[in-house]
């Protein structure tokens, strides 16, 4: 923990552990101000543990959270009051402590020159000069002077939130089409991952740290990268807002979010989750547990769970049971452990003419399939697990199963920011055609990747072809030209049914079966070690050195008819 002095009677830090306390306390810390939100992060400690924490050492403790972004001048004037009547010194905490330092400049700002706010913030490590106009729109005395203290957000040619595999994929076929663009990533995190290697990770065949990068690493040369979280969307006015309150104007937008891992939708997991024998490889932290627990069961019962779709890689749950099966079966104990897949879908899986092939491996490895029932619930210490499932009346009815080892999939949605933005669908996706990755009301609007609701697999396969579309796509617009890129919904699944091999199933909208590899090559309807080879040794390479750098590979996207532009965008090339 590094407490940041901000003035005599306040600092900030980062997240607070119950560990810290003590820590603060010793340091002369009389009262803490939490203002991040329970359950923004796996392994975040609760407001109620905190506070008990500070009680225990004699800390007082207020409890202000701020959604990222979102500050009022409630917010902002309790945030005030605490400070005033609290004994201090004060510590304010939040994710990296930047709300806690906003609040406090915000409520300084009423009654301190703006100049020396901006410096006892800068002192403390926080570049807040961005907030200038907001901080005078709190020392402004009227409705009239605040509008006027607002000015206008510096404007970037593409502003890109995202620095996952969609992100920095589209930003390097952007840059490939047009090297002078100026583009912005957003992306709060300073590492990247090479997720579709947690499987393997998960069945002993990875090393966790080699999908692992430094973001700085990856980040494609020629962009600008803005180490923030998307607070919301301003697309009535070009802009987005960050967390700091920050507004961040653009020609074309593309929402590249991600999509949200919903641990807490099942009741009892996050508490559970990295212990007990529950495990997911969705987390970087937790798929080498699951590989130990692979190694260390010797019989019992082993479940494997799927939620209602959509997930990102719809095979992920099924993959990480066939290896776990293959393992049991090489070291001859799969006879005395009872496997079961709990899904929540009506199939196993969502293409059909791949069913037949993975049933062969059902069959094989005697596992129990458990159709339409969806995890609610779970007791790691007591080895319980609830799921509901539809009867034929309609109704649903609970089931309890006991296990010895369970692999979750977690639910998955949209992140907030974006399910509670104009750019979303009912369901909470940015909404976007199909075909040109356009959002269907805001024409300068682009999305890529998991967050976009486009009906196609959620797959890093998927993104190898997205970009290369939205890339063509956006530059027209910004060109005051119509999108004549098509994606097909291309992706693709390889689906390891053991060590060794893999079903590779590629497919586009409608369940189209749409091969890379001639069929003599790699059959996509059969176990294939060739498919294993490419998934294995081929892929991680073609991840880092080609799809995250515009190397597009294999990708030809069909273009469509010049035709009149149906969206006005006269005024995209006007700069700000």
């Amino acid at each position: 923990m590094q407490i940041k002095k901000v003035s005599p009677h306040f600092s900030v830090a980062e997240q607070l552990q119950v560990a810290d306390l003590g820590i603060a306390a010793a340091q002369g810390i009389k009262t803490i101000v939490n203002n991040r939100p329970d359950n923004e992060a796996q392994g975040q400690p609760t407001s109620a543990e905190i506070a008990a924490a500070a009680e225990a050492m004699g800390l007082g403790y207020f409890y202000i959270p701020i959604i990222p972004g979102i500050i009022s001048e409630q917010n902002i004037e309790d945030f005030a009051t605490t400070c005033a009547s609290a004994m201090g010194p004060i510590l304010a905490f939040c994710r990296t402590g930047t709300r806690s330092i906003t609040l406090w400049a915000m409520s300084e700002a009423r009654t301190l020159n703006v100049d020396a706010v901006l410096s006892a913030t800068s002192e403390a490590g926080y570049d807040l000069s961005g907030m200038r106009t907001m901080l005078a729109e709190q020392a402004a005395a009227t409705p009239e002077e605040k509008t006027a203290a607002a000015g206008t957000p510096v404007r970037h040619d593409v502003v890109i939130v995202g620095g996952g595999t969609a992100g920095l994929a589209t930003a390097s076929s952007l840059l490939k089409r047009d090297p002078d663009l100026d583009i912005m990533v957003i992306e709060p995190s300073d590492a990247h991952y090479y997720q579709p290697g947690w499987t393997l990770v998960g069945g002993g065949v990875f090393d966790r740290k080699k999908t692992q990068r430094p973001m700085a690493a990856v980040m494609p040369k020629g962009v600008s990268w803005n180490r923030v979280a998307v607070a919301s969307f301003e697309p009535e006015n070009n802009c987005i807002v960050v967390e700091d309150g920050e507004r961040i104007g653009y020609r074309a937008l593309v929402v590249a979010a991600g999509i949200k891992l919903d641990w807490d939708a099942v009741e009892g997991l996050t508490d559970t989750l990295g212990k007990n024998g529950v495990t997911s490889n969705y987390l970087y932290d937790m798929a080498p547990y699951t590989w130990d627990l692979v190694q260390e069961l010797r019989d019992g019962r082993a479940i494997f769970t799927q939620p209602v779709m959509p997930i990102k890689c719809a095979g992920a749950p099924q993959k990480a049971m066939y290896l776990s099966c293959d393992h049991w079966l090489r070291h001859d104990r799969l006879k005395d452990i009872s496997v079961e897949f709990h899904n929540a879908g009506p199939v196993l899986f969502g293409v059909a003419d791949y069913v037949p092939p993975l049933m062969k491996y059902v069959e094989k490895y005697d596992i129990g399939l458990r159709l339409g029932e969806n995890l609610v619930a779970v007791d790691g210490p007591a080895k319980k697990a609830w799921f509901d499932k539809a009867t034929d009346g309609g109704e649903t009815k609970r089931v309890e199963v006991d296990f010895d080892v369970m692999h979750v999939c977690p639910k998955q949605t949209a992140p907030d920011f974006v399910r509670s933005s104009a750019l979303a669908n009912e369901a909470g996706w940015v909404d976007v055609s199909p075909e040109t990755l356009q959002h269907t009301r805001f024409g300068n609007i682009f999305s890529v990747g998991d967050v976009n609701s486009a009906p196609n697999a959620k797959t890093a396969a998927a993104v190898r072809v997205q970009a290369p579309v939205a890339a063509e796509n956006i530059v027209a617009v910004l060109n005051a030209s119509t999108p004549r890129s098509v994606y097909d919904g291309y992706g693709s699944c390889p689906l390891t049914v053991e060590r060794g091999k893999i079903v590779l199933a590629e497919f586009g909208y409608g369940g189209k079966h749409l091969p890379s590899f001639p069929q003599w090559f790699i059959n996509s309807y059969e176990p294939s070690r060739l498919a294993w080879i490419l998934k294995e040794k081929l892929l991680p390479g073609i991840y880092w050195h080609l799809l995250l750098k515009g190397r597009e590979w294999m990708v030809n996207p069909e273009m469509l008819p010049q035709t009149p532009t149906p969206h006005d965008v006269s005024d995209l090339n006007q700069t700000s």
